[in-house]
């Protein structure tokens, strides 16, 4: 069996024919014949917008790696089982530059890992995310390098030994290069060639097969990939150097930020403290203060208080007997006593006590008014300026000179350091922007480096591309100048055979005129020998040539035939080994399963062989034409008992056996899903329940979709649909476990 399968972009999975161990990603094309069997290959749609399909497909392995580092676990271990291009993984003098580059050719971008399950990830993943690209892979454990025998020489010396390369790359490194040389000159290189059955190329780039075909030309050596690969590894270790040093600088301008801001959260801590206190301080301050002004305020009005009191106590004493003495002249009639001019003087005063009372009113509304100007005037030299002076005196004895000359020291002494520091902060602070710039400079200058090199890179693919079409054209040419050559070389010889260079020499320098007599004489000399074949000795001449060019084709012919014979001895190897391993796992796993799904039963596969053929030839050629077929012999009964071929078993026996085959296959070759339809059918209930468990079991690495009219396959099941016909149309509906279970129910009760 192929170890290797198609996987199509569609998600569909195909295995392909067992002369191909190619596995490809969306296009299914044959496997060349100087391509290796052992290699897993990608061709994926090219981007018009992108370099070419090898440099896309190395992007794209890029995206899968990264993303499974970062989906960690089993997926990180996958990207550390990928190794790099070849490209990547050996160094070399440079004068082989041009050797190595003929002899690898596009195999330079062939990527090596560990295993092929590796690869088979890795592409699935590139097909999953529809990445373009071509991708080769060079499984190590795929790959089977036959030991060399180089001949003993001072003009040749094995290529893989000019490289330098780790030990666990020595399979993917002699694969490529182990059958090649490297020779003086192109005449010894032919000579080994032929001699040691080994590719030979010399240090101009000229190769000689083993097979005879020599391939030669200019190779521009300003544009080696191996001189652009060395220049892009230079510039990465620069540009991970630049972004360590960056990484440290930045560290360190994180480490001197935070201690700055650790200092300036200390100083506002304490400034936070020293504010609190003081404000503590001056609400102490401020309640003393007011408190001695309630009692100045009290004892100044207390006084001016009492003698006011004292004024109106008497005024009152006056004021009573005023009264007194009014109320008695009250009663008496004055004005029958009082004469003319007494009653016109009555009269008079009487006015002017109305006006002086009413000046009175004047006036007290007057001292009113000048009474709440001198309180508001009081209240504020009581409270403002009072208390200022107070304030300011207090200070004045709290406070000596020579402290608030101490503090002051103490604070320009604090000012002078912290300034000091803040100093030294701006300074390390510019000093690593400074770092940072000139990092940054560096980071943009190996950036545009980088981006030079890659657009050489493109520039180099793009005349790859333009060469290889340039090639074209001239292989084309070549073929027409060829057929022109063919065609006159025919021309000559149905000429027959020429003259001798002496003729020549003899009518070289005649005339037309001449040559033409000349020739009417021959032809007049030649009419005595009209009945002479004349063509006698061209067509011997011709026949001489036809027989040495079919000697030599059929020498050809019988090299070819011996090789097409090898390699078909080779194939029919590889076809009876595949035959026979893809047999003995299926048998081994149908034994398996059928003896789950009946434990008291035995089964084995037989391979069907042709008995008819001649028991003398043992000839490999003839292994694989000896199967005919693949027979089952089934036993239910115990392992001890007489064995039954299919034709002798029952329906529901028939059906058990094709579910242990079907399920011993998708344990060899797993596929994505499975479809059962009512595979239990003709299945009794224990059976049934085996079933089950077995499509359970299998569930792990494979999708089974199976419609049942039982409840034994409900059981491990994890989805449940039910299929209603109501108006002559069927309805899907998700249904719960409970309904699906009381759906067969019904139909077994019922139907």
């Amino acid at each position: 069996m192929s170890a290797s399968m198609d996987v199509s972009t569609s998600g569909e999975i195909q295995r392909p024919d067992t002369q191909s161990n190619a596995q490809r990603v969306g296009c299914h094309r044959p496997v060349s014949p100087g391509q290796s069997q052992e290699d897993i290959s990608l061709d994926a749609p090219y981007s018009p917008g992108r370099h070419s399909p090898i440099l896309n497909g190395r992007d794209s392995v890029r995206k899968v790696l990264e993303t499974f580092r970062e989906r960690g676990g089993a997926a990180a271990d996958i990207a550390n089982s990928y190794y790099g291009p070849v490209i990547e993984n050996f160094d070399c003098e440079k004068s082989i530059y041009t050797a190595v580059e003929v002899t690898a050719g596009n195999r330079l971008f062939h990527h090596i890992v560990d295993s092929d399950k590796v690869g088979t990830q890795i592409l699935k993943e590139m097909n999953r995310q529809k990445l373009p690209g071509e991708v080769t892979f060079m499984p190590l454990n795929r790959l089977h390098v036959k030991e060399q025998n180089y001949p003993n020489t001072n003009d040749a010396i094995p290529m893989v030994t000019k490289l330098n390369y780790e030990l666990k790359y020595d399979k993917a490194l002699r694969y490529i290069f182990g059958k090649t040389l490297i020779c003086r000159n192109l005449e010894v290189a032919t000579h080994l060639a032929k001699t040691s059955g080994l590719d030979c190329v010399t240090l101009e780039g000229d190769q000689v097969s083993s097979k005879g075909s020599l391939t030669g030309g200019y190779f521009n050596t300003s544009r080696s990939r191996l001189e652009i690969q060395k220049t892009r590894s230079e510039l990465n270790a620069q540009i991970r150097e630049s972004e360590e040093e960056l990484a440290k600088l930045r560290e360190n301008l994180r480490e001197t930020e935070s201690k700055i801001n650790h200092i300036v959260s200390e100083m506002q801590k304490t400034e936070t403290k020293n504010s609190k206190a003081k404000d503590i301080f001056d609400k102490v301050k401020a309640d003393i203060r007011l408190m001695k002004e309630e009692q100045t305020g009290i004892e100044r009005y207390k006084l001016p208080k009492e003698r006011s009191l004292e004024q109106y106590a008497s005024s009152m004493e006056a004021m009573k007997t005023t009264k007194d003495g009014l109320e008695s002249e009250l009663h008496q009639e004055l004005m029958s006593q009082l004469s003319v001019s007494d009653q016109l003087e009555v009269d008079k005063l009487n006015d002017d006590i109305r006006r002086l009372t009413q000046e009175n009113k004047e006036a007290f509304s007057l001292r009113m008014r000048l009474e709440a100007e001198k309180n508001k005037l009081e209240n504020l030299l009581t409270n403002n300026l009072m208390r200022r002076k107070d304030e300011l005196v207090q200070a004045l004895q709290e406070i000596s000179v020579e402290d608030r000359k101490r503090q002051l020291e103490n604070c320009k002494s604090e000012l002078i350091a912290i300034e000091k520091r803040i100093d030294e902060v701006n300074k390390e602070f510019k000093n690593m922007e400074k770092k940072v710039q000139e990092a940054m400079k560096m980071q943009k200058s190996e950036q545009q480096a980088q981006d030079k090199g890659k657009t050489k890179e493109k520039e180099i693919q793009e005349k790859i591309q333009e060469d290889a079409k340039d090639l074209e054209k001239m292989a084309s040419k070549q073929n027409t100048l060829q057929s022109k050559i063919a065609d006159c070389t025919k021309k000559i010889q149905e000429l027959g055979s020429l003259p001798s260079p002496e003729i020549y020499a003899k009518y070289q320098n005649l005339s037309t005129k001449n040559l033409f007599k000349e020739m009417e004489k021959a032809n007049s000399h030649l009419k005595k020998y009209s009945h002479v074949n004349k063509k006698a000795l061209d067509q011997f001449m011709s026949f001489s040539d036809q027989k040495e060019k079919l000697v030599k084709r059929k020498e050809e012919l019988d090299r070819g035939d011996e090789k097409i014979k090898e390699l078909m001895l080779v194939l029919e190897q590889r076809k009876y080994e595949a035959i026979e391993f893809t047999f003995k796992q299926v048998s081994k796993y149908f034994s398996e399963v059928f003896h789950k799904l009946v434990p008291s039963g035995h089964a084995q596969l037989v391979m069907r062989r042709n008995e008819d053929e001649a028991g003398g030839s043992q000839d490999v050629e003839s292994d694989s034409d000896k199967f005919t077929g693949v027979g089952i012999r089934v036993s239910f009964t115990g392992r001890n008992a007489e064995m039954r071929e299919m034709n002798q078993l029952s329906g529901g026996q028939k059906s058990l056996v094709a579910l242990g085959l079907i399920f011993s296959i998708q344990k060899c070759d797993p596929a994505p899903f499975y479809l059962f339809d009512e595979i239990d059918q003709a299945l009794d209930s224990q059976h049934r329940m085996a079933v089950a468990d077995m499509i359970h079991e299998l569930s792990r690495d494979a999708q089974f979709i199976t419609t049942t009219f039982r409840p034994e396959l409900l059981v491990h099941a994890n989805k449940f649909y039910g299929v209603k016909f109501r108006n002559k149309v069927s309805h899907v509906e998700c249904v719960s476990r409970e309904e699906a279970a009381d759906f067969v129910e019904d139909d077994t009760t019922h139907g």
